[in-house]
């Protein structure tokens, strides 16, 4: 919904309840939880303090998969942050510990109720790429494949997708991809989605835009989601 305000205050209530448990993995997986929120939401250094607590809980003492998923939350913080060197760093962690997971995955260690994959770090590093300008981050091979989980977080990486196609110059491409976001945010009635949306047409700026990008502003005119 976008509401960064009610969403930091359930973090804080599921990290309490997390810590009242009494687990150190479920503690872990609440405080990295925000951290990848942070991350998103532009604070690179609150992100990468929390993926630091997150650390500190497990000290040392964690399963392959939550190394994984933390050293690719750890570059989403260096991304927001504008530091492309740690983020690569970084991912290098999480493909080397995604390495050492079982093949299938069946069944991850609780609380990961999801499988963490090779695709699901190439998909952050997408995301990254977005954050960076860096198109060959985003566009290298095909990028939409790795649109999983759930259908918001597709909607999602379309975004990234077309961020990627603005640093490379594809304005056409970029909107073109952004329409179908756009489409998908109204119809899922996201504000997160569309604020994203139109800060992707935002940071694009042409006295004598082509007519997809003309096309994007009738559409994104009027919407009040």
């Amino acid at each position: 919904m976008g509401n960064h305000g009610c969403a930091r205050a359930r973090y804080g209530a599921a990290v309490n309840a997390a810590r009242s448990a009494g687990d150190p993995l479920l503690t872990a997986y609440q405080v990295g939880s925000r951290a990848q929120f942070e991350a998103h939401a532009g604070n690179g250094v609150q992100a990468l303090n929390l993926a630091v607590r997150a650390r500190r809980v497990l000290c040392g003492r964690s399963p392959a998969v939550a190394e994984a998923w933390l050293s690719s939350i750890e570059a989403l913080g260096h991304a927001a942050a504008g530091d492309r060197r740690s983020a690569d760093e970084a991912f290098d962690r999480s493909r080397k510990a995604v390495e050492g997971l079982p093949g299938r995955q069946e069944s991850p260690p609780w609380p990961w109720v999801f499988s963490f994959t090779a695709e699901k770090v190439a998909a952050h590093r997408v995301t990254c790429g977005a954050w960076l300008g860096l198109p060959d981050w985003v566009l290298s091979g095909d990028v939409e494949a790795l649109a999983i989980g759930h259908a918001k977080q597709r909607v999602l990486l379309l975004l990234d997708i077309a961020a990627g196609h603005l640093a490379a110059g594809r304005v056409e491409g970029a909107f073109a991809v952004a329409t179908r976001a756009l489409e998908a945010g109204l119809r899922y009635r996201s504000g997160r989605i569309v604020e994203r949306v139109r800060a992707l047409r935002r940071s694009l700026a042409l006295s004598s835009p082509p007519r997809v990008v003309r096309d994007f502003n009738e559409r994104l005119h009027g919407v009040y989601l």
